[in-house]
């Protein structure tokens, strides 16, 4: 488990899976809001580590793990006890095939669960075998599994945002990121995507993936993430314009 300033969630979180795990190993980066002081209540191992690079922060925490199996959850989400018990059931089978799985999550937003839109379906691999997996990527970086990668059928708990507020700063945080990824890997601001790429987003998670059937809550994400869409792009031109600034003196 990765943290940073969780102290809304991260008490949930943790003891969803005290029950299951061998060791709880976590890495947080200098928590101010009182995070730490609950994660010691609980973590067989706790490392601080201040990077901005999300992919290396997540291989550290593998890489501080002894079990030949490896399960992340994240600070806002937390394990049902059916899953539990489904992944009890892989992990001890030696005759198992599988060197990954992926499990479904369920998103909680605004008082609902949300169950269509871009949220939805919302799966990746969280439980694997460690020495099969990697980390890749940058800001939205995803473990990779080496080997044959199966499905798990229960699902785990989801609560993305606090309120608005917090979605708002979250996206300001993440487009920051994402711009300086996208800028370290070499491209470049481009203004097509700027203007037609939002409204792409949208209409696509809006209307073609049906988030107008999750309410208001629908409607808050559909806009919000054409704002995150669109301020990648901002962000980006705004790096490159002050860093040539910079250059030419």
């Amino acid at each position: 488990m990765i943290v940073f300033n969780n102290l809304a969630t991260i008490e949930r979180a943790i003891k969803s899976v005290m029950d299951l795990k061998d060791e709880l190993v976590i890495v947080d980066s200098h928590s101010t809001d009182g995070t730490t002081e609950v994660v010691l209540k609980y973590a067989d191992k706790l490392y601080q580590l201040d990077t901005t690079d999300l992919r290396k922060k997540y291989q550290f925490a593998q890489d501080s793990c002894n079990q030949d199996w490896v399960l992340f959850v994240d600070a806002d989400e937390w394990l049902t006890n059916e899953l539990k018990r489904e992944i009890k059931e892989v992990v001890s089978n030696p005759k198992t095939e599988y060197d990954g799985y992926v499990i479904h999550r369920r998103n909680l937003y605004l008082g609902r669960e949300i169950k269509f839109g871009g949220w939805y379906p919302d799966k990746e691999i969280r439980l694997y075998r460690k020495e099969k997996g990697r980390w890749e990527g940058g800001i939205h970086a995803k473990v990779v599994v080496q080997g044959k990668v199966g499905e798990l059928k229960h699902k785990y708990m989801h609560t993305p945002y606090l309120n608005t507020a917090h979605q708002i700063q979250t996206i300001n945080r993440y487009s920051e990121a994402y711009a300086w990824d996208l800028f370290k890997s070499q491209k470049r601001f481009n203004l097509f995507q700027m203007l037609t790429r939002p409204f792409f987003r949208f209409f696509r998670d809006y209307f073609f993936k049906r988030g107008f059937m999750d309410g208001i809550p629908g409607l808050i994400i559909a806009v919000s993430t054409m704002y995150y869409v669109f301020m990648k792009q901002g962000k980006l031109w705004e790096i490159e314009n002050v860093i040539s600034k910079e250059e030419r003196g």
